[in-house]
């Protein structure tokens, strides 16, 4: 697995929405290592100003149409070992051994650490995939989704797409969607209204950002 890039670290103690607002309109964005963690990245978010959908994300929620979404805050009372060990099979497969472990897991979504919602999507019922997000009044985060790979192969997609739409129903001023690291990242620039941040400031130039991810 290549290695995180992080320009800088920090871990705050103010929890003031107009404070973390703040840093991650500066490229930080909450971790999962301990309470108050934030790196700075090359940070993706949505201006939802900006934002509608495309004809291609319409596909995409037309073939996913049975996918339901809740929204759960954490700590997360209804959590299960089943969900932790979707998380950890899912990033095993995707990046390796030990990326997200079961107990990680259960400590982001049972504790009061950085994040604050859960987003639990389902299809017939029947739990398929989760997001753990950080919502506060201008900004929603998207972070660490995982999911069933034995479901439709739009589901991740679909899941992302789902919040970037809430996000924009609830008034949020920006949606972040992790950081650009690695190739596969580019799928994220297909949003209208995406910029990036390049350590110094926010940039819409998205083939600049092409280059540096081949």
């Amino acid at each position: 697995m290549n290695s995180y890039l992080k320009w800088n670290e920090t871990t705050i103690t103010g929890f003031s929405e107009e404070n973390i607002n703040s840093l991650y309109n500066e490229g930080y964005a909450f971790g999962r290592p301990n309470k108050g963690y934030m790196n700075q990245t090359r940070s993706m978010r949505i201006d939802l100003s900006k934002f509608e959908l495309s004809s291609e994300n319409r596909r995409v929620l037309r073939k996913t149409e049975n996918l339901k979404l809740e929204i759960k805050d954490i700590p997360y009372s209804e959590y299960t070992w089943e969900i932790g060990k979707l998380a950890k099979d899912f990033y095993t497969k995707k990046f390796g051994d030990g990326t997200f472990s079961a107990n990680k897991v259960k400590e982001l979504l049972t504790t009061e650490h950085n994040f604050n919602k859960l987003f639990v999507y389902s299809t017939d019922e029947k739990e398929t995939g989760y997001a753990i997000c950080f919502e506060s009044n201008e900004i929603f985060h998207y972070s660490y989704p995982f999911y069933n790979l034995d479901a439709d192969k739009n589901t991740g997609m679909s899941m992302m797409l789902h919040a970037i739409e809430y996000a924009k129903e609830q008034n949020k001023k920006y949606i972040y969607l992790g950081s650009a690291q690695r190739p596969g990242d580019t799928y994220k620039l297909q949003f209208k209204g995406l910029e990036w941040f390049d350590g110094e400031t926010w940039s819409e130039d998205l083939d600049e950002l092409k280059n540096i991810l081949k």
